[in-house]
């Protein structure tokens, strides 16, 4: 059983990365509203391509016109979305029937089952709120959130018996919490400035419009998290000074993070009395953030084309895995004598 328990997991990451880079295409693709109800789509299970449930749709939701293309990208993102759930209460359920092995943890999984739940209902009120930023904010949260769980899960499945010594916290643990926290924020910072479409405010580099602080960018209407209901958020709803301004924001957040990031893991190669597993944790993040910087350059220097964007989106998972697996082989570090 635990073996089984060990796969379900696998399939859970692996998963979890396929739906975060799926709701970004969507969310790029402009089809968050795709289906403008939910868990169907206009009312039924499947994408209507029949001309009577064309005739239908448009019945019960006169001011959203059928794009069966953008309807499709919404539902195949929730089928996989469905698809992981499912694998997650398998998760918990073998968890628990499991839960006399002493190898196997209990509280965690049931905690990631909840973690799903709620980022179901996030993915609803994604769709009944018009995509209001700060829920798509929440739900970009929650499947990371998902994504951690289920990778700590498997790190610890991995974990050999002989290396749960006392951990030099001082030294290793706690930087790597400092940079997991840093980089969250950064992830809420990028889910922000691409639920405001604030991608292109700046669209030049290094400066923007031509300037390296601009004097219009408006902080004060930026970060408002709350405008009240009945807003459809699709497209944006901010003005050009708002939105540089949260442009800059992600920016200058980006620079901190990558440095505090390669200070982290830079520290963690070079001790010599770490284990190996310590010494490549520390390079896969330096790695991994280092193609994240590339990928935002990028996405700024190219236009936003869709391929790059998603694929920024994409590093951010794999940046949290590296940082989370940082963060796990640091658990473990027995203290210096």
């Amino acid at each position: 059983m635990y073996d089984w328990y060990r796969r379900l997991l696998l399939v859970a990451v692996s998963l979890t990365l396929v739906v975060v880079v799926l709701g970004a295409w969507v969310r790029l693709n402009d089809a968050g509203l795709g289906c403008p109800d939910w868990p169907g789509c206009y009312g039924q299970l499947t994408v209507p391509d029949e001309s009577h449930e064309h005739e239908a749709a448009i019945a019960r939701f006169p001011d959203q016109p059928v794009d069966e293309w953008k309807a499709w990208q919404e539902m195949i993102h929730r089928y996989a979305a469905t698809t992981l759930g499912l694998c997650i209460v398998g998760i918990a359920g073998l968890a628990f029937a499991n839960r006399r092995d002493p190898r196997q943890p209990v509280v965690m999984p049931l905690l990631l089952l909840l973690t799903v739940v709620l980022q179901g209902l996030l993915g609803m009120l994604t769709v009944t709120l018009l995509v209001k930023p700060l829920i798509v904010v929440a739900h970009l949260l929650g499947g990371l959130a998902t994504l951690g769980l289920a990778w700590w899960l498997i790190l610890e499945a991995r974990r050999q018996p002989s290396a749960a010594t006392l951990p030099d916290r001082r030294r290793a643990f706690w930087p790597a919490i400092a940079a997991l926290a840093v980089l969250t924020g950064q992830i809420l910072l990028g889910g922000w400035t691409s639920s405001n479409y604030a991608a292109l405010a700046c669209p030049d580099l290094p400066q923007c419009l031509g300037q390296w602080w601009p004097e219009q960018a408006d902080f004060a209407e930026a970060f408002v998290l709350w405008r009240g209901l009945g807003i459809n958020y699709e497209g944006g709803v901010l003005d050009a000074a708002a939105r540089v301004a949260i442009h800059l924001t992600h920016r200058a957040g980006a620079l901190v993070t990558l440095a505090l990031l390669v200070i982290v893991a830079g520290r963690a190669t070079r001790r010599s009395h770490y284990p190996p597993r310590v010494t490549l944790a520390g390079w896969l993040v330096i790695a991994a953030v280092s193609l994240q910087m590339v990928l935002g350059v990028s996405t700024v220097w190219f236009g936003l084309p869709l391929a790059v964007a998603t694929a920024h989106n994409a590093g951010a998972a794999l940046l949290v895995l590296s940082t989370i697996n940082l963060l796990h082989a640091t658990s473990f570090l027995p203290r210096r004598a």
